[in-house]
């Protein structure tokens, strides 16, 4: 079955399912990165995500390399650039976890003309709350979607995005682009959401509908918690990546906190109805995400041919009223509980 597709932007049609490279260039190698790009690419993904900050952790002596691999495979392997859209993300004056990266330049791709989508962080990752203490001045909007447009009319970049946006912060790029001439209007926000954060919901979701922005839904297995492993009689995979780097990713490990006893009983609530329907937990979790009228596409990670197997199988899952119920309940006695 093939892959879906979304129309992002007017000349902008993306897979549902998108591969994001945060693992290339520390987990998987060289040649296990192409592997799976070339798995994706002919499976009928086209969409595949980035960031200057990868791969993770992040480290000074890897940083950029997801993207050059991203950049070596397309080249290596001849790929007509208008089949693949590339989504990159460029750190502004971030929080302590983007200290290695590099801000002089705005689009870090080496190999690649132009990209499809860019996006840009904001320091939100995975808090729930609003700490004006934690505000720090930045980049001003006006300057930085100014800069944008030039890159759009200089054909480097297509189209713009938001990266774990908050409701004001989308609302007020909206309101600055349409203040003035060239300033590029965002079409996507890039925002965690899954069967244990469905944050996007409480106003992020109006939002996007009145504003119609996408939401490229990253990380639909919260980091492979959803698919079960880390439940395992042993824990999972030695290189499961919250085993591997255990106690070295902490924006990673604060919000899926494995040792959290509501994470667990949320996740094995999750795995039960999975059970119960007769449904892979990967199938489940996927095609709750899908579901979403919002989501354009869910931006996965895969280290292993047989993990983008079982993503890719989720396409062909539609989960009836009765599973969207009992997920529902689910989520009413655990709300968000890896925010």
């Amino acid at each position: 079955m093939a892959v879906p597709l979304f129309n992002l932007a007017p000349d902008l049609i993306v897979s549902r399912l998108c591969l994001g490279t945060m693992t290339f260039g520390e987990q998987n190698s060289l040649p296990e990165s192409f592997l799976l790009l070339d798995k994706a690419f002919d499976s009928g993904i086209n969409f595949f995500d980035s960031a200057e900050m990868y791969p993770v952790p992040q480290r000074t002596e890897t940083q950029g390399r997801s993207e050059e691999y991203v950049g070596r495979w397309m080249r290596e392997r001849k790929v007509p650039r208008d089949r693949v859209v590339l989504a990159t993300k460029h750190a502004l004056a971030y929080c302590d976890m983007l200290s290695v990266c590099s801000v002089c330049g705005l689009i870090t791709l080496t190999f690649i003309k132009f990209i499809g989508l860019i996006g840009l962080y904001v320091p939100m990752f995975g808090e729930t709350e609003y700490d004006p203490i934690k505000q720090f001045d930045s980049i001003d909007i006006e300057e930085q979607l100014d800069g944008l447009g030039r890159a759009v009319n200089a054909g480097k970049i297509r189209y713009i995005g938001l990266s774990n946006e908050t409701p004001y912060g989308i609302m007020k790029f909206l309101h600055i682009a349409g203040r003035g001439p060239g300033r590029p209007k965002i079409v996507s926000v890039q925002n965690s959401y899954h069967l244990l954060c469905r944050a996007f919901d409480c106003g992020m979701a109006e939002c996007c509908h009145h504003e119609r922005v996408s939401l490229l839904a990253y990380s639909p297995l919260a980091m492979g918690i959803l698919s079960g492993k880390y439940f395992l009689p042993d824990g999972g995979p030695s290189d499961a990546r919250l085993n591997l780097f255990k106690g070295r990713y902490s924006e990673g490990e604060s919000r899926y906190n494995l040792s959290s006893p509501i994470v667990q009983k949320a996740a094995k609530a999750y795995l039960d109805i999975a059970g119960k329907y007769g449904l892979h937990p990967v199938s489940l979790a996927v095609a709750f995400v899908l579901k979403h009228p919002l989501v354009a596409s869910a931006v996965f990670g895969a280290t292993k041919l047989w993990q983008l197997h079982e993503v890719l199988d989720a396409c062909k899952v539609e989960l009836d009223p009765e599973i969207i119920a009992d997920i529902d309940k689910v989520h009413t006695t655990y709300w968000n509980p890896c925010p």
